[in-house]
């Protein structure tokens, strides 16, 4: 059977950089569809497009030679990208409730954000002022696709998130390139919201906020958990956490398995931040090399190679406030953080690893052969773990461990080891700092303080049934 095919220059768009022509490439892939499907064509030049869906049966294909890109005029944007909750963004390319989409080629297709953002700072973007609605278009949002691929082609530059996934199952994601402007606050590489079956392979990501982000958004609650999710072979770099689980996290995200990747230059390599009433389980973090590094604080993390916690989301007066709770609280709670595993991990950073949250919200972690070497290479301030959005601390300013565990059930460190470099601030602490951990099993922990001279390699309070084996100071 032969491919249709539907060259968007028939239906007059020009890439001149210039027109928007979001009318031909919508009739295009509206006649594709229609005729049971092919592939839509965009052959070499700059194709600027206000708003498009994508459409079943639908190969979206993006030639060699050929950009996307983003009308620059933000009025054109007219969809909310979280349904009545106008203060996160607008969609670009959406579509919903379609199966068999394809995204795919060679070419580039290009969010244009900074044409969205206020002054550039040295740390970051400023971000527009608005009343009601904030404009900035998240790049793809497909809301209930199933069996969707996107494979191959360049992103770039999103003003908001770059492929945020809603209620999609079976989805492909391999060998892309995502490569997002490092000072563009919000500008998320990869979020499956409520989605589930999804695989993410062989990518290359740059983003200023999260590369990759499973979560449960609150507005999208009716598509169930985000369950059942592959990472392997992508190498990740970010301005703020490159792989995080939440922080929105309404319902469950479970069944996560992350392998075989590179983290460089990133501000938090590994978060697990729960902040709502979803759980967090069954999770997995394999074969893992870290570089991790301090940046400014508009940015989230504090160079922590690998952080979990569970923490009751802060109340506020911030403009999408009253999205962060169930409908008519104003205050919330946090869902329980379990099973995970952290095996085979390689970190460099300026921080240590930190596990903490609230009574009985988090148990059942193990980390296994994880090497740390933790060294002050910046000039941004260090002694800081970075607990927001949480109603308690939100910059927990102590001395650094680390492993640095505060308040849980049953951890196991086995063959893990603590490497101090030769930048050695007087805020670097223990090897192992321990509170009110009930279950704490130490099995072969090679390391000693940072200035074994003063400190102990292990401080433990109020800490039960503890088990310590194997330990090389």
């Amino acid at each position: 059977m032969m491919i249709k095919y539907y060259d968007i220059t028939n239906f007059g768009a020009i890439g001149d950089g210039k027109t928007d022509n979001a009318k031909a490439i919508q009739q295009a892939i509206d006649a594709c569809s229609e005729n049971s499907g092919g592939m839509v064509y965009i052959p070499s030049g700059i194709f600027m497009s206000g708003p498009f869906n994508l459409k079943s049966n639908v190969e979206f294909h993006v030639s060699a030679n050929a950009t996307v890109l983003a009308n620059p005029n933000e009025m054109v944007y007219t969809q909310s990208a979280f349904k009545e909750n106008y203060g996160e963004g607008s969609i670009w390319i959406g579509g919903k409730d379609a199966v068999n989409v394809t995204i795919s080629g060679q070419g580039t297709i290009d969010g244009n954000g900074p044409a969205f953002m206020g002054p550039e700072e040295k740390a970051a973007y400023v971000l527009k002022d608005f009343d009601t609605f904030d404009r900035r278009p998240h790049l793809f949002t497909p809301i209930n696709f199933r069996n969707l691929i996107i494979k191959d082609v360049t992103f770039k530059n999103s003003a908001y998130w770059c492929l945020h996934l809603v209620g999609c199952n079976d989805v492909v994601i391999h060998g892309i390139k995502l490569l997002n402007n490092m000072k563009i606050r919000n500008s998320d590489g990869i979020d499956p919201d409520h989605c589930k079956n999804v695989r993410i392979s062989d990518c290359y990501i740059e983003s200023g906020d999260d590369c990759i982000c499973p979560k449960t958004r609150r507005e999208y609650e009716e598509y169930g958990p985000t369950e059942n999710i592959t990472v392997t072979n992508c190498i990740l770099k970010s301005t703020s956490c490159s792989i995080k689980l939440g922080s929105e996290n309404m319902d469950a995200i479970r069944n996560v398995v992350i392998s075989n990747c590179i983290i460089r230059s990133s501000n938090r390599a590994i978060g697990i931040q729960n902040r709502d009433e979803g759980v967090v389980e069954n999770i997995i973090f394999d074969n893992i090399i870290i570089e991790g590094r301090l940046f400014d604080n508009v940015w989230w993390g504090k160079a922590e190679p690998i952080y979990v916690t569970a923490y009751k989301r802060q109340p506020g007066n911030a403009r999408d406030a009253n999205w962060r709770f169930a409908k008519g609280q104003t205050t919330g709670k946090v869902g329980v953080v379990r099973n995970i595993l952290f095996s085979n991990i390689i970190a460099n950073s300026e921080n240590g690893v930190f596990i903490g949250g609230e009574k009985g919200k988090i148990e059942n972690i193990t980390l296994r052969n994880v090497q740390l070497t933790i060294d002050k290479k910046t000039q941004f301030e260090g002694g800081v773990y970075d607990l927001r959005p949480s109603d308690t601390v939100g910059l927990l300013k102590t001395n650094i461990a680390g492993f640095y565990f505060d308040n849980a059930k049953n951890i196991t460190l086995q063959d893990c080891a603590v490497n101090w470099g030769d930048n050695k601030p007087s805020y670097f602490g223990h090897a192992l700092f321990a509170s009110e951990i009930e279950k704490l099993t130490i099995d072969n922990l090679s390391g000693e303080a940072a200035f074994p001279e003063k400190l102990e390699p292990i401080d433990l309070q109020n800490c039960t049934n503890v088990k310590i084996s194997s330990i090389a100071f």
